[in-house]
């Protein structure tokens, strides 16, 4: 499905003291790269706000003046895309996910102007929203006609003339922005919960190594467990850092990175099995001598 992004990151974040809200890190990872990496397919991603360093190119843009409020944000960063569908998201959502933001691009009805997500507690959320360009820069000019500017407008006046599907929130926590240094706080504590925390670091290193690469965690914890259970514990580590060795040099040759990965770690998941089995008979032997 082709769609433009544009993420607004300007703001005054009052309630964080005037801090740098996006570049505020969650998982080690600053809130705006997290946002990213919901949209990496997107034809055209735009961000608006001040220039700061990115996991990923982005065109930057600034809503004229500066400050000015998020229907003229929307504007700046619409005025930099081509694309008939545009997602639209802020810059401080770190738990959102690509199932959202694929919900959000196949919701608008053939007629509809757009999708927005509804959060658990029933509110509708503009910034997490995917809208059709043509109707949205039909109802900004509209607004900045009738007001004379779009300086200080709410996305509510944007947002209430256009018909707008909505999307349930596919995660329970997908919606959840940080406002607040304490909603910074509960997001680096729901990121650590054992539910989420393997995911999330998998796909922090990944990003860090720049590593695109489908991560079968379930193999690799099964091979570690075999290695540490099988040879010695200071086996596991060592053993899957061979097989990412192994699996990198295959990819050279021009083998599917996936499938290499999965080879070395049934070759070496086999081996720490034949390893292990040696062992039992002497174990064995031992005691019953």
């Amino acid at each position: 499905m082709t769609y433009d992004a544009i993420v607004l990151a300007g703001g005054a974040a009052r309630r964080l003291g005037g801090a740098d809200k996006p570049a505020l890190h969650v998982g080690g990872r600053a809130l705006l790269d997290r946002v990213l990496d919901a949209c990496t397919d997107a034809s055209t991603t735009v961000v608006v706000g001040g220039r700061r360093p990115t996991a990923r190119p982005v065109h930057w843009t600034l809503e004229d003046p500066p400050g000015a409020g998020p229907v003229a944000a929307l504007d700046a960063g619409l005025r930099a895309t081509t694309a008939e569908l545009v997602l639209v998201l802020s810059a401080d959502l770190p738990f959102l996910d690509r199932a959202t933001v694929e919900a959000l691009l196949r919701a608008p009805s053939p007629g509809g102007d757009g999708a927005l997500l509804r959060d658990p507690d029933g509110r509708d959320q503009p910034l997490v929203a995917a809208y059709r360009a043509e109707p949205l820069r039909r109802e900004i000019a509209l607004l900045a006609t009738e007001h004379g500017g779009l300086c200080g407008l709410p996305l509510r006046a944007l947002t209430a003339e256009l018909e707008l599907a909505k999307v349930t929130d596919t995660a329970p926590l997908a919606s959840f922005d940080c406002d607040t240094w304490d909603d910074l706080a509960v997001a680096r504590a729901r990121i650590r919960e054992h539910g989420n925390v393997l995911d999330q670091w998998i796909t922090a290193v990944k990003t860090e190594l720049g590593i695109d690469l489908a991560v079968d965690t379930k193999t690799l914890l099964d091979l570690a467990r075999d290695a540490a259970h099988g040879v010695a514990r200071p086996a596991a580590p060592l053993t899957t850092f061979l097989v990412g060795y192994a699996a990198a040099r295959a990819e050279a040759t021009g083998a599917d990175p996936a499938a290499a990965v999965a080879e070395a770690s049934r070759k070496a998941a086999d081996l720490a099995l034949r390893w292990a089995a040696e062992a039992a008979p002497e174990a064995r032997e031992n005691g019953s001598g």
